[in-house]
């Protein structure tokens, strides 16, 4: 959304034609003042004219960008209106030609002259990030998704690909520019060689392979012989130079990592090295909070001694309201009425295959047979209710689709399915008292069910499963679904029939065959999914563009959204912080904190799932979070480090006398731990301690650690055993070699453009672009 300040509300829709066109906005303030002029409105109050671009579904299913153009303000006289909504055929028109008119001076160059913003969108040290190769990078994103998924990418995601795609530009000029500082440059030769030579790019062997790994000369020379290809010639020499280049500037910046032989030797001996060890720990849980004393000024001093873990970047208090993109009941009518109407043409179809793929079903064609148990609930009642070959079946929704579903043939089944209920009657294993209190139970309730009383009822009653709320129901299921017990059981019932109490590791079941599948289908399932209609997408925008609008003007975004029965909710955002609890990632959001005061509204926000609205509440400098609202973090954690001293204090005076009187003394017992690795820092009665088990692999055999502070506990380690790895084969040389030695340049390359980053002059307009 766009906004300009001219100089009260209604609103005009146009198309622009073309993708891509960019306006720049004094020009396009200018112009909307001339249509308004025209009408006298200048004459009246202040007015803001919007240009909002509604959601990518509008422009996709109206066949291109649709723009809304809206002015706001108070006091138009019934005049006034009258007089727009008579000049509306004549503003559209004069819009058009207006519109023409910045074409033509766009082509022409003319829009430099009058305040053009430029066509970067930032830069690197001053070298230019243009807006045509960062939209070009953001296309060849958005498009490989749409063809991976078949759908438009979400917002959100879109957002972080933009974040992406801007990092990646910086690091590429980055690296561009220390090329040309060191003087790279890759000669005419080098590029032969990649060509022509013995070992030539494996471009090269891919566009001209003979088929058995090779390359076909023929192929290659006439290639570079064809003036034809010239373009595209040229464009593979410069594949092929930069990523020289780029090959030269990597074996320069990870030229100096060297990999040793004892620096392999120590790496493999320290991650395969286990050791076992006893141990006296004293939690700081088993002291009461009364056992410890401290008072306000030790609190305070905690909080000195740790305030830059209290600093606080720039934040923003936050109300929002959301608005859902879920189709609505009136969205799925109409998707099912689109299936309904291709009812006869697909019954007609003679290619089942070819009519999927024509009428764009989401469900492919195969040629397998379900049976009940492999389809879902709604389908599978929907066709084994009437399976007949050539009959269709549906609509029929199930999930977020809508389905009409061809019998193409009808076999007995391979495997068996049934259909059950059972009643649950849980007990523990190895707890013989309970299993036979629930034996008894479940033979008390078989003898309520043969007296007549109804199943379903009783299972609601006394089942301890979750199908219980069902009656017992637990679907269709194939062999292999449920424990074995329970499905030879199922399996050998007839239909109706009520066996049991059967045993099984949850304790006994009562179980009762309700169907039994004697067929199944092959199927043509011609799936359409229920999206939200541009009406439903539209009518939310529309309401959420009003609670904007009205807010603004009253000044009170609480009182507008509960008008409009909106759920408000709050969220705190720090600067720079990337993903927003509840709400996500959001560029747009980001963009309008950026400029915002307090009681600022933001435009509508296109989420994955949802539109929203916000309002800025209040705004927090950076700083440091005062006392009196972190004190509840400090209390927790001054307690626990006084704990850890009295502990610590405890264990360190009956050390003294060594370690096997250590548990006596301080009256816990002692505790074994073994095989700890780096691989494995579960330490028993303690839980994950990367401390303890550094500590264990690095004190000798038969030594004793000093007292060590961990997270959650004191303790004193005793090493019994270390075990240190056999002697290295050469595979693990060489596989270990390889590790470190891939380590250690990735972390090179990552401290190199890190420093860069740091030292550069990186600009980002990216938020006058992309409002």
């Amino acid at each position: 959304v766009r906004a300009y300040s001219c100089p009260p509300r209604s609103s005009i829709n146009f198309n622009l034609p073309g993708r891509g066109e960019c306006l720049e906005d004094s020009n396009l303030c200018r112009v909307i003042q001339y249509i308004f002029n025209l009408n006298g409105l200048h004459k009246k109050r202040p007015f803001t004219v919007i240009i909002r671009r509604p959601s990518d579904v509008a422009a996709k299913r109206l066949g291109g960008p649709v723009h809304k153009v809206y002015y706001r303000g108070r006091g138009l006289s019934m005049g006034v209106m009258n007089k727009l909504r008579e000049n509306t055929g004549v503003l559209l028109w004069i819009l058009v030609f207006a519109f023409g008119v910045i074409w033509v001076l766009q082509d022409s160059g003319g829009l430099d002259v009058i305040g053009n913003i430029g066509n970067d969108i930032g830069s690197v040290n001053g070298d230019p990030i243009t807006f045509e190769e960062y939209a070009q990078l953001i296309d060849t994103e958005v498009q490989g998704y749409q063809q991976r998924t078949g759908e438009s990418m979400p917002p959100q995601m879109l957002d972080q690909t933009r974040d992406r795609v801007f990092n990646q530009l910086i690091d590429i000029k980055l690296r561009l520019q220390e090329m040309k500082r060191l003087g790279l440059s890759v000669a005419d030769e080098e590029i032969v060689e990649m060509i022509r030579g013995e070992n030539p790019h494996q471009i090269i062997r891919t566009y001209f392979g003979d088929g058995v790994g090779g390359v076909d000369r023929e192929l290659l020379q006439n290639f570079i012989e064809n003036p034809d290809a010239s373009d595209d010639w040229i464009q593979i020499e410069d594949y092929l130079r930069n990523e020289r280049l780029s090959q030269k500037l990597d074996k320069l910046i990870t030229g100096t990592v060297r990999v040793s032989k004892d620096d392999v030797e120590e790496d493999f001996r320290r991650k395969n090295r286990k050791a076992d060890v006893r141990y006296v720990a004293l939690r700081f849980t088993s002291l009461s909070d009364d056992s410890i004393s401290y008072n306000d000024g030790d609190l305070r001093r905690f909080y000195n001694d740790h305030r830059d873990e209290f600093e606080r970047k720039r934040s923003y208090s936050l109300s929002y309201v959301t608005r859902s993109k879920a189709p609505t009941a009136a969205d799925t009518a109409a998707v099912m009425e689109d299936v309904e109407m291709m009812r006869e043409r697909f019954a007609g179809a003679a290619n089942d295959s070819l009519f999927l793929v024509r009428n764009g079903s989401e469900r492919p064609y195969t040629d397998a047979y379900f049976r009940p148990d492999e389809l879902d609930t709604s389908i599978s009642e929907s066709i084994f209710a009437n399976a007949e070959a050539g009959t269709i079946a549906g609509p029929v929704v199930s999930g977020d689709q809508v389905h009409l579903i061809k019998i193409l043939d009808v076999r007995a089944p391979e495997e068996t399915a049934v259909r059950a209920s059972h009643i649950l009657f849980r007990a523990s294993e190895g707890d013989d008292q309970a299993r036979s209190e629930a034996r008894q139970k479940a033979r008390d309730v078989l003898a309520r069910i043969r007296q007549g009383e109804d199943f379903a009822e009783l299972a609601r009653q006394f089942s301890d499963d979750g199908s219980a709320a069902n009656g017992g129901d637990m679907n269709w299921f194939g062999p292999g679904r449920m424990v074995k017990p329970f499905e030879d059981a199922a399996f050998g019932a007839r239909v109706d029939q009520v066996v049991g109490p059967i045993e099984s590791q949850f304790g006994y079941h009562l179980i009762k065959v309700t169907d039994r599948a004697t067929i199944e289908v092959r199927i043509a399932d011609f799936a359409l999914t229920v999206r939200a209609s541009v009406a439903t997408l539209n009518r939310v925008q529309d309401q959420l563009d009003d609670l904007q609008y009205f807010a603004t003007e009253s000044g009170d975004f609480n009182a507008e959204a509960e008008r409009i029965e909106l759920n408000i909710q709050t969220v705190l955002v720090e600067d720079e912080q990337t993903y927003i609890p509840g709400i996500g990632n959001s560029r747009a959001l980001t963009n309008f904190l950026e400029d915002a005061k307090v009681g600022d509204v933001s435009p509508v926000i296109e989420l994955n799932e949802q539109f929203m609205v916000a309002a800025l509440d209040l705004i927090q400098e950076e700083g440091y979070r005062p006392f009196e609202e972190v004190r509840t973090q400090v209390e927790p954690r001054l307690r626990n480090e006084l704990k850890a001293e009295y502990q610590a204090a405890r264990l360190e005076d009956a050390l003294a006398n060594g370690f096997d009187g250590l548990s006596a003394a301080v009256g816990v017992p002692e505790r074994t731990a073994d095989g700890l690795a780096y691989a494995n820092m579960l330490v028993s009665g303690i839980g994950r301690d990367p401390q303890f088990v550094g500590t264990a692999l690095g004190t000798g055999e038969g030594e004793v650690s000093d007292v060590i502070q961990g997270q959650n506990a004191v303790y004193v380690i005793y090493v019994t055993k270390l075990e240190d790895p056999d002697v290295m084969s050469n595979a693990d040389r060489t596989r270990t070699f390889a590790q470190l030695l891939s380590r250690s340049q990735n972390l090179i390359r990552l401290q190199w453009i890190t420093s860069l980053r740091e030292d550069a002059e990186i600009v980002d307009k990216r938020r006058l672009f992309l409002q």
